[in-house]
């Protein structure tokens, strides 16, 4: 029997960034204006897009006429916040991942030049560089293979690009960013998980960093279990506006005790932070264990990303002191994680969306504690 550890498997890449001459397309545009995509190249960008993974493009060329080029060969659509200029290329990836709010991690960079590919590495050591010629084996590599493919995650592209024109909008908003959120017309829904949206859900605690509690993943498998279990909820967050809908944006996980709920996980995805959608779904929680007549508990453990969580659970007044609950009091889930306190008052979730919510109060408890 061997002592190797297993391999631990590769993250999955959430943003392809493409080199454009000699990478993308076959030629170099500056010398041939009709520089050509090959057949295996367009599947390679087609079948990301299918998994949900981002694209964009980073080049040295002149902007209106590699865009122009890009249309003429039917891909611009696929790609997001393209940087195409004549500054450095780790300057332009830092960009890209800024702005799709992304950890450097789960970006990867592709390109012909070594020097390119080096420069990058250098100044961005986490993002994964590719040579040009491995690009039609691509789909193939696990990296960039999610274990499920989602409605969501089919969508993933025109949700964000739906964002940067919301975001665009906002700019030019005149009036106050609580005004603006209003003029979105948001509806978000708060249900119980059906077993087509699992994927989704497990999806949303591997890939959400920033706004998730604890850093915990659970598996697929994990998540049927306690959908089934009468002791747990496992609840799904959706939200739309005028722009479109922003698809399953977070799950919570909640555990009964007589007495007590314990909110074991809470996840939203990085594309809600502006709208409050953390601050939303912990006052609806809150008002419905105020309703219920429980004390509410809720698992933290801060990592270097979930900064902007930490804070919407102070804000909704979650903190360290002793529990003062009826019945034994719930435990951590694991090591290095707080249980923080919360005595539970009735409150209306923020004006700024339209908030369609189960009842958790209805046929809730178990039969002992009626």
């Amino acid at each position: 029997m061997s002592d190797t550890a297993p391999a631990v498997p590769p993250a999955t890449v959430k943003c392809l960034v493409w080199d454009l001459d000699n990478t993308l397309w076959q030629g170099t545009l500056l010398e041939d204006e009709n520089v050509v995509l090959s057949d295996a190249i367009r599947e390679v960008i087609t079948g990301l897009d299918a998994r949900g993974i981002l694209q964009s493009v980073c080049s040295r060329n002149d902007q209106d006429l590699a865009w122009a080029r890009l249309e003429a060969l039917g891909v611009a659509d696929y790609f997001v916040v393209p940087e195409i200029g004549w500054g450095r290329k780790s300057d332009a990836v830092r960009r890209i991942t800024e702005r799709l709010n992304f950890a450097p991690g789960t970006i990867a960079f592709i390109d012909d030049q070594p020097a390119e590919r080096a420069e990058v590495a250098y100044h961005l050591p986490d993002v994964r560089c590719y040579p040009a010629e491995d690009a039609a084996t691509l789909l193939g590599l696990p990296e960039f293979s999610p274990k499920s493919v989602t409605v969501d995650s089919r969508r993933r592209r025109t949700m964000y690009q739906a964002g940067f024109r919301r975001t665009d909008e906002q700019a030019r908003f005149t009036g106050s960013d609580e005004d603006f959120l209003r003029s979105l017309d948001m509806v978000m829904r708060i249900g119980r998980a059906t077993e087509d949206e699992l994927s989704r859900v497990e999806e949303l605690t591997l890939r959400t960093s920033q706004m998730n509690a604890t850093g915990v993943h659970y598996p697929d498998e994990a998540l049927r279990a306690l959908l089934a279990d009468p002791r747990h909820e496992v609840l799904v967050t959706t939200l739309a506006d005028r722009f479109g809908p922003h698809g399953a944006v977070g799950v919570l996980l909640l555990e009964k005790h007589p007495g007590a709920w314990h909110l074991k996980l809470l996840a939203t995805s990085c594309r809600v932070v502006a709208f409050g959608a953390g601050t939303i779904i912990l006052n609806w929680l809150v008002d419905q264990a105020a309703r219920a007549g429980v004390h509410l508990l809720a698992d933290f453990r801060a990592t270097d990303r979930n900064r902007m969580m930490e804070i919407a659970y102070r804000f909704a007044g979650f903190d360290e002191r002793p529990c003062d609950c009826r019945g034994p009091v719930p435990e951590s889930s694991g090591e290095d994680v707080q249980l923080l306190h919360l005595a539970a008052e009735r409150r209306d979730a923020p004006a700024t969306a339209r908030l369609i919510a189960c009842d958790l109060t209805r046929n809730y408890f178990p039969s002992e504690t009626r």
